[in-house]
Parts: structure tokens; sequence; C-alpha cells
């Protein structure tokens, strides 16, 4: 019994065991939509409303108040009130120790005579002296230092990286991928634009930790076509074909991976921070999980479908119509490659869209046997 005689009967079961032929391809304007409509609404958020920086980056002050009876967070954001500081943007917590507990105060830049009057006052509600409560203060153009270094150490990665791939590869993956990690990062601060999210280092940290993650996916996919486009050669096969094939063929893998990296990152959320109280843990993790979401869709939608886009414009011709239905599931499961191939290859591309009549009426079947197979030579007789 063949391979093609035990595809399972529902969607997940095709799914789990490898089975699936979704035109990805045929998909690819619906994809390439949406990652446009992203870059739309980030950049017109960009002019509208902004990021929210947080202290880091528009500089504050900050205090490490020790916790008591008397003292809280609902006290603290009373005595800043007292003295005519919005509490709107602050960052007001609590942090335990092994041997002691501190109320976090970060505010927004205020005068010297402001910040001095808030230490007493926080100082006496807790009922400790004033050198006991640790103040600090950040300056707005340190937050402007770690933006530059992030977009540089940004730049410098996208430039190894497309020479990387580009020799590995070739240069059109690396648009590819290239054009894969950008809609990562604008995803990512598209969502802390529109949900206004604070951004801190920490977010800074994660947008280019997830570069990784986004990179990974694509390569693995990649690795894949390039690993098909040599198993076709002989075949002519569409280069929209191996795409499809490849992209089937580690959907799969690309899901378990994805799962088993966004799952301890949600488990960061809702223990470090929703049950510990890390606040730091949230803003690396918040980032994170969005990052990885968009690296899940910008691998399927963005890099292979542009790559097939890149490369059909590329002058490569095929003597096949394109793989759909079954006949695309037989060449994901290796059951061999079977469908219509042109008995004339016209000397016109268009000929090859799918709405096409005349490319059709010039096709027949052609069993997988007889594309993939090829008569063995004859053997040349000895001399005695």
């Amino acid at each position: 019994m063949s391979r093609a005689d035990h595809i399972a009967a529902s969607r997940l079961g095709r799914l789990f065991r490898g089975q699936t032929a979704i035109d990805f391809y045929g998909r690819r304007r619906i994809g390439l939509i949406i990652a446009i409509v992203v870059f739309v609404v980030t950049f017109g958020s960009m002019f509208t409303r902004g990021l929210n920086l947080g202290l880091d980056f528009e500089g504050g002050q900050a205090w490490d108040v020790p916790a008591g009876e008397t003292f809280d967070v609902d006290e603290a954001e009373n005595i800043l009130e007292a003295n005519d500081v919005s509490i709107t943007g602050s960052k007001i917590q609590t942090r335990s120790t092994d041997a002691d507990s501190f109320v976090t105060i970060q505010i927004k830049e205020v005068p010297s005579e402001t910040a001095d009057r808030l230490t007493s006052e926080f100082a006496a509600a807790a009922g400790v002296g004033v050198n006991e409560v640790s103040f600090s203060f950040t300056s707005a153009s340190w937050g402007n230092d770690i933006t530059e270094k992030a977009v540089r150490a940004l730049v410098i990665f996208l430039i190894v990286v497309a020479i990387f791939i580009s020799l590995r590869f070739e240069w059109r993956m690396a648009v590819a991928a290239l054009a894969a990690m950008v809609h990562d990062v604008v995803f990512a601060v598209g969502v802390y634009e529109v949900l206004q999210f604070e951004v801190t280092p920490a977010t800074v940290i994660a947008f280019l930790t997830i570069l990784g993650y986004s990179l990974y996916d694509t390569i693995v996919v990649f690795d894949r076509i390039k690993e098909n486009e040599g198993k076709y050669a002989s075949v002519r096969m569409p280069y929209e074909d191996i795409v499809n094939i490849s992209m089937n063929q580690v959907m799969m893998r690309s899901i378990n991976t994805s799962l088993s990296s966004i799952l301890p990152v949600i488990s960061l959320l809702l223990i470090g921070s929703g049950l510990l109280g890390a606040v730091t843990l949230r803003e690396f993790g918040l980032a994170l999980l969005v990052g990885m979401i968009a690296g899940v869709y910008s691998s399927i939608f963005v890099a292979s479908p542009l790559l097939a886009v890149l490369k059909s414009k590329s002058g490569r011709t095929s003597r096949r119509e394109r793989l759909i239905g079954d006949d695309l599931r037989a060449a994901v499961i290796g059951a061999g490659v079977s469908g219509r191939v042109l008995t004339e290859e016209p000397a016109d591309r268009s000929s090859f869209d799918e709405h096409d009549d005349v490319a059709r009426t010039e096709a027949v079947h052609v069993p997988a046997e007889r594309i993939l197979s090829h008569p063995p030579r004859p053997r040349k007789k000895k001399r005695r």
C-alpha cells in the first residue's frame, strides 16, 4: 500500500502527520496585504499616538522606601498627589527581598526642591530616617544613548544576516529574510503604540531578541526549499510548487518549535509577573511574546511567498502547471509528483497563468514515475 493511501481524514490529523496541501503561494496576496496594513498602522500611530516611553528614556526620579504597616502603595500615591505630582505614567510597586520589603516609586522628572520634599515625606510616612530612603535620578540623555546603541546593533545585525544568507543560500533569500525580520519588529512596535504599553530597556532587549526567533523559523523553511530545489531540478518544477511543498513539510515542525518557545514566555508572564509581581519580567516577556507570534506569521506568510515572487520573476521557466490539491499532497508526503505537463513550452511566461485556457488545452496528465524517473542508459560494449 502506498503512502498516499494513509491520508488522515481530518484536517488536524493531516496537519499532525505532515500531510497538508495548503497553497501558501496562492494565498500570498492575503499575507502580504496584512503585512502592508501592519506597516501603515504602525507608522500612522507613530505620528498620532507615539510610543509610551518609560522613565529610563524620558528621565525621572526613583525612590526605594522601606515598606511597613504605615507605608504602602496607596500611601505613596497620596503623597504624590498632595505634592501636585501626577501619578499617570508613574510606576509604584512593592518589591520584596529575603530580608526586607520596599515600595519602589518612579515618576517623571520634577524640580529638585520637589524631589527633596518627597524624600522627606516618604521617610516620615514610613517611620524611617531620610538616609534610609534610596533615591536615584535618571537623565533623559541616558535613554537616548540606549536607543542609539540599539539602532546601531540592529543595523549591524541585519547586515551580517544579509551577508550570511547570501553566501549560504542566495541574495533573494536574504531579501526575503530581512523583510520578515523588519516586519516582526514593526509589528511589535505597532502593538506597543496602539495599546500604549510602556517601552523600557527590557522591551528594547526583547525587540532585538525576537529577531533571532524570526530568523530561525525563516532559515528552517529556506533550508528545506533549497533541498527541494535540488531534488526537483530535473523536473523543472515551478518555484511556487517548491515553496508550497517545503512549507507544508516543515509546517508542523515550525508549529512545535514556536509552541515550545511561546509556552515558557507565557509562564514567565503568568507566574513571574502575575504571581510574583516582577514588572521587569512583564516588560520583557510581553515584547517577546508579541515578537514570537509575529515571527511565526512572517516566516509563513511573508518570507516564503516573497521569495517565490522574487524567484518567479528571475526568468525561471517550467513545463508544469502549479500543483494543488491531491497532487500537491502527494509531493508533500513523498509519494511522487504528478500533474499537468505542457506539451510545448510557451515563449511567453504569461501562459503559465492558472486562468489561461490555452495553456490548459495543451496540458496532459503524466504519472509520477514518468516525471521523476529516466530510462537507464545503455551499457557500452567492452572491446575484446
